[in-house]
């Protein structure tokens, strides 16, 4: 194969790899025109306060341009599959587009997004819900939540040394090596 060919080729791979996690083209980020977090933190029944307090998680502007540059389409049944990671959290914006097109989305910290197109008053247009997931996403506000772990961490121990079942000088060595195990390198 001539280097022409291999560069071709080359193109042409990156180009389908960049296409299948490309953004939905219908929620183009360049045309936004005003995002509005109405919902900065909300917890579910799938809320662990011991892994993750919700009220530490909080939906950003900035997290819903990042979404939306980096959403990937999901069918529902891969959205709501027993296997897909939750922390029960998640944070809720309207995006309003240069063209008038509202959508309501929902982003939880692993990356989980479901859209819905609204009227002005936020409601359902009736257009069927949209499903994706969000690598970067995940990535991004895990190590935005370093913090929140670690409190979730300092919790947790603290509960235990209050039952009995470590001592405090166990606990702050557990918090230790946790703290240590979830260092970004």
């Amino acid at each position: 194969m001539t280097r022409i060919g291999m560069l071709l080729a080359a193109l042409v791979a990156t180009a389908a790899g960049a296409l299948t996690h490309a953004a939905d083209k219908r929620y183009p980020l360049d045309s936004v025109k005003k995002i509005e977090v109405v919902e900065p933190s909300n917890g579910s029944v799938w809320e662990n306060k011991d892994f993750l307090d919700c009220s530490d998680v909080v939906l950003t502007e900035d997290d819903v341009r990042y979404a939306l540059r980096h959403i990937r389409r999901v069918t529902e049944k891969a959205f709501f599959s027993e296997k897909t990671e939750r922390t029960g959290c998640s944070g809720g914006a309207s995006v309003t587009f240069s063209n008038g097109k509202i959508i309501v989305i929902g982003v939880e910290p692993t990356g989980r997004i479901n859209i819905f197109e609204a009227d002005a008053k936020l409601e359902p247009t009736g257009a069927p819900e949209s499903y994706y997931e969000c690598g970067p996403c995940r990535t991004r506000k895990m190590i935005l939540l370093q913090d929140a772990f670690d409190r979730a961490d300092e919790r947790r121990l603290k509960k235990l040394v209050a039952q009995g079942r470590v001592s405090s000088a166990e606990a702050e060595l557990l918090l230790q090596k946790a703290r240590s195990a979830r260092k970004v390198p």
